[in-house]
């Protein structure tokens, strides 16, 4: 059975129309919050419903610095996404697609790739989302790199039009192409001729080639630790913290670990049960990583194969709403939303992907943990380098809202000038300012004791 559908000019009509709609210079300002908003407030209601022991960890990682506030503060700008006016042009989003959220690592053919690697807030939702989260991170990081404003506006720029002439190009393209497209690092050039200068592409290479060679078992190697009863976790917390180590929360732990292993095993295609089935379990540990994510319950679980030589980790995270409350995603289990937009926006989704749904409305997703896997330190990136990984990151995303076939109409909404490219500039120079001031609220809530942080972490 064949499916009409518009031609590629059609759709890009139709993205044009939406113009009329939403004028691509609504973009340039943030929604006006309520004059008695309270950020500080809101993140403290988000983190009740964690886990409270982790509460003050979490806001001592993003009390860090406004970059960090950002990581943690995904409900904030959900909502002042929410409240902007927004295009028709619908994507599956990552939905919190700052510059830390991409990053490296080995797909199942065993090649370096480089993609979007955090689905916990994936949802269907407009575009420009994802995009404005990304340029508002690229602004922030420039600004704690000391670039004036002039340098983060040209960054962003460059980084929307790295956008717009991706998409222009994945517009083009037949759908199995853009559906198979990947920034495989062992092939650089090749991947990202036609869309940067040979400058650029020199530029790419140096910023991955440093870690192309973090090798799965060296990371393994600060993981474990010999034991006369086999390789165990090694303890370090508060990020690794072995059930054994866990106190009275172990046997409750232990439980739910052993159910979603047991019930997330269904998801897998037949092939990967296989393979699963040949490893056993021999330590667990709470695992807490990131700034956002920071009181979800998740955990690191060691398995072996053919021996104790033979380590392999899963990681179990926990999955709840996500932050894009207007998305409409009440029909379907968190987990299996976290791995349905995972599968939608990467080019080679990791092989042992899969989620549990457990009582209630409680859902985790399963992933390899450290799968030779390394993300860039942005904070520590020079002009030139962060110009760089900021086309990067823009390619990246549009491959990946190019695979939810509307690649034509945001194309054709976009337009070929520099239109929207200036507009964005002034959103992430505008959104910097908010963030700036949200953070110093966190800070100032932190020195008169209404947020409790652990000053060591």
């Amino acid at each position: 059975m064949s499916v009409s559908r518009p031609g590629v000019e059609a759709e890009r009509e139709r993205g044009r129309a939406s113009r009329s709609t939403v004028p691509r210079r609504a973009h340039a300002t943030i929604a006006a919050r309520p004059a008695d908003d309270d950020p500080v407030g809101r993140l403290l209601e988000q983190s009740a419903r964690r886990l409270a022991d982790l509460a003050p960890l979490r806001f001592s990682r993003m009390a860090v610095s406004p970059f960090a506030f950002l990581r943690g503060a995904d409900l904030l700008m959900a909502h002042d996404l929410m409240a902007s006016p927004s295009t028709d042009l619908v994507v599956q989003l990552c939905g919190d697609a700052h510059l830390k959220n991409f990053g490296l690592f080995a797909s199942p053919e065993r090649r370096l790739v480089f993609d979007v690697n955090d689905f916990d807030e994936t949802a269907p939702g407009p575009f420009e989302w994802d995009l404005k989260r990304l340029v508002a991170s690229l602004s922030i990081a420039a600004d704690l790199g000391g670039l004036d404003e002039s340098r983060r506006t040209r960054l962003v720029r460059e980084c929307v039009d790295a956008y717009r002439s991706s998409m222009e190009r994945f517009a083009t393209m037949n759908q199995l192409d853009v559906w198979y497209a990947s920034l495989d690092v062992a092939n650089v050039f090749r991947d990202l001729g036609g869309f940067f200068t040979d400058a650029a592409k020199r530029s790419v290479e140096d910023l991955m080639g440093g870690v192309r060679t973090q090798s799965t078992r060296s990371k393994f190697g600060d993981l474990i630790e010999r034991t006369p009863d086999g390789p165990r976790i090694r303890l370090n917390p508060p990020r690794m913290v072995p059930l054994r180590d866990l106190g009275p929360l172990a046997d409750q732990c232990r439980e739910t670990v052993d159910a979603v292993l047991e019930g997330y095993r269904d998801s897998l295609v037949s092939d990967r049960r296989f393979l699963l089935d040949q490893f056993r379990v021999v330590d667990v540990a709470r695992l807490v990583v990131g700034v956002g994510s920071v009181g979800t319950e998740g955990y690191a679980v060691l398995l072996t194969g053919r021996d104790d030589d033979d380590p392999f980790f899963l990681q179990i995270k926990e999955a709840r709403g996500s932050v894009l409350a207007s998305a409409d995603d009440s029909a379907s289990d968190p987990g299996d939303r976290v791995v349905r937009g995972q599968r939608l926006m990467q080019a080679t989704p990791d092989a042992f992907l899969g989620w549990y749904r457990g009582r209630g409305d409680r859902g985790f997703y399963v992933r390899q943990l450290y799968d030779r896997k390394a993300s860039v330190d942005v904070e520590r990136l020079g002009a030139k380098q962060l110009a760089t990984y900021g086309r990067v990151c823009a390619w990246v995303l549009a491959r990946a809202h190019a695979r939810s076939g509307t690649a034509a109409m945001i194309a054709g909404y976009l337009g070929g000038g520099d239109s929207f490219t200036r507009v964005l500039g002034e959103f992430a120079e505008a959104y910097r300012v908010q963030n700036l001031a949200d953070y110093r609220a966190l800070v100032a809530a932190v020195d008169d004791g209404r947020v409790r942080i652990v000053p060591s972490a």
